[in-house]
């Protein structure tokens, strides 16, 4: 058997691109890393390997702890990261999701061809930057009150729907249409509120951006014309999250948790992982705040395609609507969700090696699955996803940097047996923050980007541009032929940016 050494972590080879922890001491589940041998070399250069072996430790994790292509080190659980823990005998975690709740990405697709777009960059680059906030702190296109927070917390993109942000048919490209039910407002903290009052659509910063991109290359023509893509076309994709609100609210219940679930935080590795039990009231009122905070992202991102699409009609002097602005697809990053999946101990490498019968003890459960990192990639025909798409399967949007190509993807057939339905999220860091602008300045990147590729990029400051170098990412190449050969994600199109806001 291939194995693969890492810091004193020793990964097995299940097949191709699939490696396994094995399951020993504490551990509850294997853990699982879904990479090739270039990726496992970036991803076993941090503590990436060691978070995912701390979360097998979470209780009532199924099957095994799943770490995407593009991991990297997260806080306490992988960035790229999956778990499933049961919901009715396991635990929810709020580490497991991540600080920015429902941070994802929406692509909106258009008719305009980058001949159109060709000689208007810098006037569109500068008017989205005007007029679409970013950076950090305050400032967003609506600025509310808490009757109007307590609206969007609970009924998502409806509400952008009433007050003429959005038309019907972005909610229908919506995963879950844009709203989580099982939200409570109340659930969410004033603190929380009042931190996202001011910032209801807006970019924020870091590694968040709006990026106008052209199609390079559709690689399968039927799947490209079901999600509206052809060579040469321009799109719009928007990566946010729910900004100070959903930090408040993961900062909120990782406080309370470490104060109620004692017991069960020392029971964990790392105080990061801090979970409730499912079923008890901390877990209810954290995933009903969780929901809250991920109808706040959805409406937020619509917000910014709304006014993205204003900056549009102005620049090209026509509406949106005679250039087909249309919502394609959003997807969330980092969020956990009830679904329901079939798990079995039967699954695990070792019993199908031996030769017992790979479906003989499967179930249907419950789970909560987490991703952090990771895009629910469900596959044809799946109930879940979009009617105007269930028959190709659900659309998978992976950004790779400003100097790279992002793709399109649909949820592969084998995702919902080796992913719990899910894959990559993007390129995957490849150093952090710090180390980014000692080995970059700012300037540079975007002269070299504009000179070299045509590419205008627009931030609140040079440092920004430096965190989110290209030299920063993993080669996004890689980590979609990975997913694609592991048929999780297949390859649907490619786009290379035009230009780059940023914060």
């Amino acid at each position: 058997m291939t194995t693969y050494d890492a810091n004193g972590v020793t990964l097995e080879q299940v097949r191709e691109y699939v490696w396994e922890i094995p399951q020993d001491g504490e551990m509850r589940v294997p853990a699982r890393v879904l990479a090739s041998e270039s990726l496992l070399d970036e991803i076993s250069d941090d503590k990436t390997l060691e978070q995912l072996r701390n979360t097998t430790h979470l209780p009532g994790i199924t099957d095994y702890a799943i770490c995407m292509p593009d991991g990297h080190q997260g806080y306490g659980f992988p960035v790229g990261g999956v778990g499933a823990m049961d919901a009715e005998n396991g635990c929810i975690s709020p580490g497991a999701v991540g600080y920015d709740i429902n941070c994802g990405v929406r692509m909106m697709t258009t008719n305009l061809t980058y001949d159109d777009v060709q000689g208007h960059e810098r006037e569109l680059v500068d008017s989205l930057f005007a007029n679409v906030p970013s950076g950090l702190g305050g400032g967003g296109i609506v600025e509310a009150g808490i009757d109007t927070i307590d609206e969007i917390l609970a009924r998502g993109v409806d509400w952008a729907l009433e007050h003429d942000y959005a038309v019907e048919d972005d909610l229908r490209h919506c995963e879950d249409e844009g709203v989580r039910e099982e939200a409570d407002p109340a659930a969410v903290s004033q603190k929380a509120k009042d931190r996202g009052k001011n910032q209801i659509g807006s970019l924020g910063s870091g590694n968040h951006f709006l990026e106008v991109q052209r199609v390079t290359d559709v690689f399968d023509d039927e799947v490209g014309a079901a999600f509206g893509l052809t060579e040469d076309q321009i799109v719009v994709l928007i990566h946010c999250g729910s900004r100070g609100l959903g930090h408040q609210t993961c900062n909120d219940y990782l406080r309370k948790i470490e104060q109620h679930h004692q017991g069960l935080l020392n029971q964990l590795p790392d105080k990061e992982l801090a979970a409730a039990p499912a079923g008890s009231q901390l877990a209810e009122e954290y995933y009903a705040a969780m929901n809250a905070a991920i109808n706040f992202a959805w409406v937020n991102r619509q917000l910014i395609m709304h006014r993205s699409r204003e900056v549009f009609e102005r620049v090209f002097d026509r509406s949106w609507q005679d250039m087909e602005m249309e919502l394609l697809y959003d997807v969330a990053h980092n969020i956990a969700k009830k679904e329901t999946h079939t798990i079995g101990a039967a699954a695990h490498s070792a019993d199908v090696a031996s030769g017992a019968d790979p479906r003989a003890d499967e179930t249907e459960r419950e789970l909560y699955v987490h991703r952090k990192g990771a895009t629910r990639a469900f596959p044809a025909g799946h109930p879940e996803v979009p009617a105007a798409y269930r028959d190709v399967g659900q659309p998978v949007i992976i950004p790779g940097s400003m100097g790279a190509g992002s793709y399109v993807l649909r949820g592969g057939e084998a995702s919902m047996d080796l992913t719990f339905g899910s894959t990559a999220h993007g390129a995957g860091r490849l150093m952090s923050r710090t180390q980014a602008k000692d080995e970059y300045w700012g300037g540079d990147v975007q002269e070299e980007l504009e000179a070299d590729h045509q590419i205008y990029v627009k931030a609140q400051s040079g440092a920004t541009v430096a965190e989110e170098a290209p030299g920063v990412y993993k080669d996004v190449d890689e980590v979609v032929r990975v997913s694609d050969a592991l048929g999780i994600g297949d390859k649907v199109a490619r786009t290379f940016p035009v230009c780059n806001i940023k914060g």
